[in-house]
């Protein structure tokens, strides 16, 4: 059991079961919306149990997935895309150990100009499957 939670503790959060690796983006959507890159675990919905919902707010930053963050303190907590049957959690929002490590690295052909990416992980200019790692 992995639990979590935004800074304010006014949303907290539990995922059952282990973590899959996690992943980073660097599109200019997430890099605007955390203030640097995300990153996070894409888990089942049905794992996660997310308690005071009511503060978290959600907002549609494309046709294709909305965020969701804490009303109160703003921290950023998850990634919903469209019709998927899974979630992402941002790794920051995580108490404790995750057991996880960072695999990929997606969207860098919209990577800021201000940090490098040397740590060894797979880098994508869109995401695995659009094209060849980079």
């Amino acid at each position: 059991m992995h639990k979590g939670s935004c800074l304010c503790k006014a949303v907290t959060f539990q995922i059952e079961g282990n973590l899959p690796p996690a992943s980073a983006c660097h599109c200019t959507i997430c890099r605007k919306h955390t203030g640097h890159y995300e990153a996070g675990v894409d888990v089942d919905r049905s794992r996660l149990k997310i308690s005071g919902a009511s503060n978290v707010t959600w907002y549609q930053s494309s046709e294709k997935a909305r965020r969701g963050f804490c009303t109160t303190c703003g921290s950023v907590l998850f990634f919903d895309p469209t019709n998927a049957d899974w979630i992402g959690v941002s790794m920051g929002a995580f108490d404790g150990p995750t057991n996880t490590k960072l695999e990929r690295h997606i969207f860098v052909g919209d990577k800021g100009d201000y940090y490098e990416l040397n740590d060894g992980a797979q880098q994508y200019v869109l995401y695995p499957g659009a094209e060849k790692p980079k």
